[in-house]
């Protein structure tokens, strides 16, 4: 896949301890779904912690064209005034999300119960994503498509129900993204729409369902799974969102501090949502010193204080049914795999093939590159581990944000330089990323 116009590598090399107190970005769901519930909403919305990548201010985009007020009133905060449960206005533009699947899919959601119709659109890695899967519940509930790429893929016209209906819904795997598109439709429609999984997602999008005056509840559904039902039709009332530092941001720098010798690193404000930290419990199953303090909450989402000190990790198994708290991070786990004493296994990691790149196969040439050996079976990832990486690599990033994150966080320690071909897709989540770790100790030019 091509990369941006005009590449922008960088080099790693290992570095001394890394020291300090940070404060990573706001975390990418909290805020794609503080905008997207604030538009929906009646009266003012004040959003505090805002992430301002990229990702998130196309979402703040698509809320304006779609008929939000929606404004930055200081650094990292926001208001916005919504137009309530189906009140989106037909936009006069595609909606163009760049190379944010999660703001796409969820604002699938929105407009799907809103008579409107809208393009949605984004750069060439999103295009090349898959939207059925998103799509199909929609349809059931009323909406339609037209001018779609083959494959359910961007761009395509959007066709919001005029009179949506609820929908009983089993998700076919474990997505996050599936449930909220469903559950934001069912807004409009009349009735209770259910969503049933039989591995429970991140639960960001009920949370916030709840604090904005929503009518939700969520039970276990079999061993693994929830059921989840919405009543719909509510009208949403503006609500203040603190959004917490996001996980999948912090995963970065925390393992940097694990495996950079003599590191201590304290990280404030992260998110400890336990169907977000499935990193935390298995670098902690490793051997990794993370220590919890500070422990509080806002809009039903923990957050805590995390002192990081380099520790001896060790290869463990994780199971497939701790993936859906953890799919972002596995990139960044293979890199402590690879520092690890003994094996590691990854099992059922097949969301990872539909990611921003085929994130499976990524992340293994990522590490063969540096002299780490890999194998891919089936879905499965398995690192051997040595305690230290050759490096000396050049990793291709494929346009994706956290594969250049990971070889650069890689960097940090091998025995030789590793190189990535562009940092421009950091940009996406972490737009602070690179400062950030060179005022921690890394040492990237």
């Amino acid at each position: 896949m091509a990369q941006s116009d005009t590449p922008t590598p960088l080099e790693s090399r290992a570095c001394g301890p890394l020291a300090g107190k940070v404060r990573v970005p706001g975390d990418k769901s909290i805020s794609h779904r503080a905008l997207i519930l604030g538009a929906l909403s009646v009266g003012e919305t004040r959003i505090s912690g805002l992430l301002e990548g990229e990702d998130v201010l196309n979402t703040a985009k698509s809320m304006r064209a779609l008929g939000a007020k929606v404004e930055r009133t200081a650094p990292f905060a926001w208001s916005v005034a919504g137009v309530g449960v189906g009140g989106f206005a037909q936009p006069a533009a595609p909606l163009d999300f760049g190379n944010s699947g999660t703001g796409c899919r969820l604002v699938m959601g929105a407009v799907a119960g809103c008579p409107i119709a809208a393009i949605f659109d984004g750069d060439a890695s999103l295009r090349s994503r898959p939207m059925r899967r998103i799509l199909d519940p929609l349809e059931l509930m009323g909406a339609r498509t037209s001018d779609i790429m083959e494959g359910g893929r961007l761009p395509l016209t959007l066709h919001g129900a005029r009179y949506p209906v609820p929908l009983t819904y089993k998700t076919p795997v474990a997505s996050a993204q599936i449930k909220s598109a469903v559950l934001l439709a069912g807004l409009s429609a009349p009735g209770i729409t259910t969503v049933i999984e039989q591995e429970a997602s991140r639960d960001h999008t009920e949370l916030m369902l709840k604090h904005f005056g929503a009518e939700i509840s969520s039970e276990k559904e079999g061993s693994h799974g929830r059921r989840i039902t919405l009543n719909g039709e509510p009208e949403l009332r503006g609500a203040n969102v603190v959004v917490p530092a996001d996980p999948s941001s912090a995963a970065f720098p925390i393992v940097a501090a694990l495996i950079v010798e003599g590191s201590d690193v304290v990280f404030s404000d992260v998110m400890t949502n336990p169907l977000r930290t499935g990193l935390f419990t298995t670098l902690r199953e490793m051997g990794a010193s993370i220590e919890e303090s500070d422990v509080r909450g806002d809009a039903g989402e923990p957050m805590a204080q995390l002192r990081v000190r380099a520790s001896k990790l060790k290869g463990v198994e994780v199971p497939p049914e701790r993936a859906p708290s953890m799919i972002d991070e596995y990139l960044v786990l293979a890199v402590a795999a690879a520092f690890a004493e003994g094996t590691t296994i990854m099992r059922g990691l097949q969301e990872l093939r539909v990611k921003e790149s085929d994130r499976l196969e990524a992340t293994a040439d990522m590490l063969r590159v540096n002299g780490v050996k890999v194998e891919v079976s089936g879905d499965d990832l398995i690192v051997e581990g040595h305690g230290h990486v050759p490096g000396g690599g050049l990793v291709a990033t494929h346009m994706d944000h956290r594969i250049a994150m990971s070889a650069l966080v890689m960097g940090c320690a091998s025995d030789r330089p590793v190189k990535i071909d562009d940092t421009a897709f950091i940009a996406t989540s972490f737009p602070d990323f690179i400062p950030m770790m060179r005022s921690l100790g890394a040492d990237f030019s």
